[in-house]
């Protein structure tokens, strides 16, 4: 698998673009920060990062038991931590699973999806709590 590769430009203020093979993101601060509001900002972005890994292999996961992932859902909230220096203190992820998914495949779900990729790179040190 070739490596990844991204690169993040200045546009302006607060805001940066990010290009990833072709496709374009936009982080940014809120406005209450002095940003111009234009994107997520980077700590949303490392979220939503890591809810969309869990989405994707729970969606896999779904789909390899033939039931349709379309009521699939991921929610996401994070807390900043109060000490320096500034990161993410506490990070939870709620699975909302189709009805009707038997209760032995939904402890099946959440086994696979607390290994996705983005999961296993850093958030030994930082746990992730995945919750229904």
């Amino acid at each position: 698998m070739p490596a990844g590769r991204i690169t993040v430009t200045h546009a302006g203020g607060d805001s940066y673009r990010i290009a990833v093979r072709g496709h374009h993101l936009v982080v940014d601060q809120p406005l209450a920060d002095g940003g111009g509001d234009v994107g997520p900002t980077p700590t949303e972005l490392f979220a939503a990062s890591l809810a969309s890994c869990v989405a994707y292999y729970a969606g896999r996961y779904l789909v390899r038991h033939r039931v349709d992932p379309q009521d699939l859902r991921v929610d996401a909230q994070f807390d900043m931590a109060a000490d320096r220096p500034a990161r993410v203190g506490a990070l939870r992820l709620s699975i909302v699973v189709p009805e009707g998914l038997e209760p032995a495949k939904y402890e099946a779900l959440l086994a696979v999806a607390s290994h996705c990729t983005i999961h296993n790179t850093g958030l030994e040190e930082h746990p992730c709590q995945i919750v229904r």
